[in-house]
């Protein structure tokens, strides 16, 4: 996989933009706040990822403008040529189309231009609530097969369905409110289960590679663990639901599912989120991104664009070496806001970014 080029149409702070990417390493560099993460957000959205800072669609469209353009140019699968065109507007749907031929919608683009983003905003896998670890298993399901990543829009779907009969039941479920209520519950332990399972695969896949991506960052200072935690324990998931109806229908709400699931990450045998310290965490979650960009290069055989954003910032100078000794070969576009380069990156072309402009030198 490679970027090759990326055109901005109001989008972030950049009223228009061109930049050319390197096949090998291109850093981004500038003063904080100038837009240097725009520029790999946007190659991030184009790629499937929609923001990797969390915004909402609304939020990339620059101040004042109806609509924002994103045009990304690449090689996929088979060294192809692909273009991407997302156009988010304020007032009308979004639009998107690969090779000019509209998608219908946004997970679709998926498997197109494949990348891999690096965040400081990962803290918050180790540390955040288990919402956020839910969305980076989830989000791994979809990079590995695509395909997969249907089954989180299909929950979404049907919880919202089975929530709104639970809040409409106001505590009783008779009549034909428990018949509709026995279809929804057949739904969601339908896809709930095969969703705990994908995830407990991947998991199970990913633990090794985990644990020595993270015992190469941390120079060998402790050892990474990583358990599921069902929130239905073993049992399959249309008994937990039978069990749980008189509480969801008292709290009109689904209180069992893989919407309350997470996952235990230790270090040293500890909770690494009250446990570890912030070097150890940060070298965690740098090692659960590197897992999954290796599941991905093995699965389905490509090797997908990696965006680093300043993700050397937080690192000591043997943290920050360690990374660059352990990312995979392939595109890497990566952000600084210091002055100069890590030791040990050489990059084959350097943009300057100031007050919404790229330059390349």
């Amino acid at each position: 996989m490679r970027v090759c080029s990326l055109s901005l149409l109001d989008f972030r702070s950049y009223g228009e933009a061109e930049v050319v990417f390197a096949p090998g390493m291109t850093a981004i560099m500038g003063p904080n706040g100038h837009g240097k993460t725009n520029l790999l957000e946007a190659v991030g959205f184009a790629a499937g990822l929609g923001s990797f800072r969390g915004a909402a669609d609304a939020a990339l469209i620059r101040d004042g403008a109806p609509a924002s353009v994103i045009r990304c140019s690449g090689l996929g699968a088979g060294d192809r040529e692909v273009l991407v065109e997302v156009e988010l507007a304020r007032a009308r749907p979004n639009r998107v189309r690969v090779n000019r031929q509209p998608v219908a919608r946004r997970r679709d683009l998926l498997g197109v231009l494949t990348a891999t983003a690096f965040a400081p905003d990962d803290l918050e896998l180790v540390k955040g609530e288990p919402a956020v670890r839910r969305r980076w298993m989830d989000d791994a399901l979809a990079a590995v097969r695509p395909s997969w990543g249907a089954l989180r829009s299909e929950l979404d779907r049907v919880l919202r369905q089975r929530n709104t009969l639970l809040r409409q039941a106001q505590g009783r479920a008779a009549g034909d409110v428990a018949v509709t209520l026995d279809v929804w519950d057949d739904k969601l332990a339908a896809v709930g289960d095969e969703l705990r399972v994908r995830r407990r695969d991947l998991l199970a896949a990913m633990e090794p590679r985990v644990r020595r991506h993270y015992g190469h960052i941390a120079r060998g200072q402790g050892d990474a663990g990583l358990t599921y935690l069902s929130s239905w324990g073993d049992d399959s998931l249309a008994a937990a639901l039978a069990a749980a109806r008189p509480t969801d229908l008292k709290r009109s709400t689904s209180t069992v599912g893989p919407h309350r699931d997470d996952v235990l990450l230790e270090v040293g045998g500890l909770p690494a989120r009250s446990h570890a310290s912030q070097g150890e965490q940060r070298s965690l979650a740098l090692a659960l991104r590197l897992a999954v960009d290796a599941e991905v290069r093995e699965r389905r055989g490509v090797a997908p664009v990696l965006l680093l954003d300043d993700v050397f910032s937080e690192l000591d100078a043997g943290r920050a070496t360690a990374l660059l000794e352990t990312l995979p070969p392939g595109q890497r576009i990566l952000t600084t806001a210091a002055s100069q380069l890590p030791a040990g990156v050489q990059p084959q072309q350097l943009i300057r970014v100031a007050d919404g402009t790229a330059r390349s030198l």
